[in-house]
């Protein structure tokens, strides 16, 4: 699939690091690293653009070396790019740990997944087929 992209940042394209790789990283493009306390959100641009086909979305999501090693997430996990969207991809991305954290020019800051969607057509109806699961939730299942 070719994906349209439009790079405004000083960084090399995103590419997939291994032949089985599902994301590529996203850079941060900032002029001065920017310091993250201990709960604070911040919104990282890219210096991206991207054109997506209708029927498709970028999902970004969090790095998971950062946020195992040093507690930084993004924050509306995964976050939804829609094919008309044309602007700039921003990464939300909060601190949820005890130290400061520093982003730097060039970091990889989150990943992006491209992925197939589909447009549901709502059929309102009185009820819902019958399950044996019925409407139990959050945990019904069982823990094992």
């Amino acid at each position: 699939m070719e994906i349209k992209i439009v790079n405004k940042s000083s960084h090399p394209l995103p590419h997939y690091g291994t032949v089985a790789s599902a994301g590529v990283d996203l850079r941060a493009n900032i002029s001065a690293p920017i310091t993250l306390k201990p709960l604070e959100r911040t919104l990282v641009k890219t210096g991206l653009f991207i054109e997506l086909p209708i029927g498709y979305e970028a999902q970004v999501r969090p790095r998971s070396g950062l946020a195992y090693k040093n507690g930084i997430t993004v924050l509306n996990t995964p976050g939804t790019i829609d094919a008309d969207y044309r602007g700039e991809i921003g990464v939300i991305l909060v601190n949820l740990s005890n130290k400061d954290f520093i982003i730097e020019n060039g970091e990889r800051v989150a990943q992006m997944v491209i992925a197939k969607h589909e447009q549901a057509e709502w059929s309102l109806v009185e009820e819902l087929s019958d399950t044996e699961r019925g409407a139990g939730g959050f945990g019904s299942t069982g823990k094992h």
